[in-house]
């Protein structure tokens, strides 16, 4: 099983019958050093051969090659919304189905977008249908899944608030952190939200719900929303903090406020 492998720490020291077996789609990758390994072409074309859509990949490869900058991430952008695009020209829905549980961690990544770019879905469809990858088992599946909808959320916030909000409750901690992650203010490898930055306090009726959240995994998401919020509203988090200490003094919420805090604290 894949999850049992620890991975190599420095490319240079993957094994070549693992990045092979990466780069046919074959398992999942086992660490960051795997995940950036991988050659998303060659998975690419691995996969459409096995699958008999090799005519995707030109056009695909094409927009991949007219990417100002190549990172992991844009390449794995690119092929998602080309996979999309060619599938819905092509009525080619049970090919995008397929995506959606293969067994390679980055074609789920792909699959990803393919909901969260996908304009005939309104929001709360998209979001309904991420919350499947928001709750993978893989960290660059629930990584790349907020980031496909975060456009969507920015553009519509107060709907994608009050739609996440539900979220804060479910029982997988990886669907209540991506209610928190996909709307940080300042966020990871993405654009900031203007709104969140000058008025967090929109943000609370999400945060309230996650703020002594037993999930460590959680609770650094919280903690770094609103240290995110705190470089444009120190005074709004201040205060924050010391009302969630005063009405709920636990570990939790401790180890939230002190994450908060930390540019403040500088």
């Amino acid at each position: 099983m894949t999850e049992k492998r620890k991975g190599a720490r420095s490319i240079k020291d993957i094994p070549p019958t693992i990045l092979e077996q990466l780069n046919r789609g074959e398992i999942e990758t086992a660490n960051l050093t795997e995940w950036l390994a991988v050659d998303q072409k060659s998975l690419l074309e691995n996969l459409l051969q096995q699958n008999n859509r090799s005519e995707y990949l030109k056009p695909i490869l094409k927009n991949v090659g007219q990417l100002k900058k190549q990172t992991v991430n844009t390449i794995n952008e690119a092929i998602g919304v080309g996979l999309l695009s060619l599938a819905v020209k092509n009525q080619d829905e049970n090919f995008l189905t397929q995506l959606l549980t293969h067994q390679a961690d980055l074609v789920r990544c792909w699959a990803a977008y393919t909901i969260g770019r996908n304009n005939a879905l309104s929001l709360k469809e998209k979001l309904n249908q991420i919350q499947h990858f928001a709750s993978d088992s893989h960290f660059g599946v629930r990584e790349i899944c907020w980031m496909t909808v975060r456009p969507d959320i920015s553009k519509n916030l107060s709907e994608s608030l009050s739609l996440l909000s539900e979220w804060t409750i479910h029982e997988d901690e990886n669907i209540r952190r991506f209610a928190s992650e996909s709307t940080r203010p300042r966020g990871v490898w993405c654009e900031h939200i203007a709104e969140l930055k000058q008025n967090p306090g929109l943000g609370l009726e999400i945060l309230e719900p996650l703020r002594s959240d037993p999930s460590r995994y959680v609770q650094d998401s919280v903690g770094n929303w609103l240290n995110d919020a705190s470089k444009s509203q120190p005074e709004f988090v201040t205060e924050i903090c010391d009302e969630w200490l005063r009405e709920s003094a636990t570990k939790e919420t401790q180890y939230i406020v002190k994450k908060a805090l930390r540019t403040i604290s500088k």
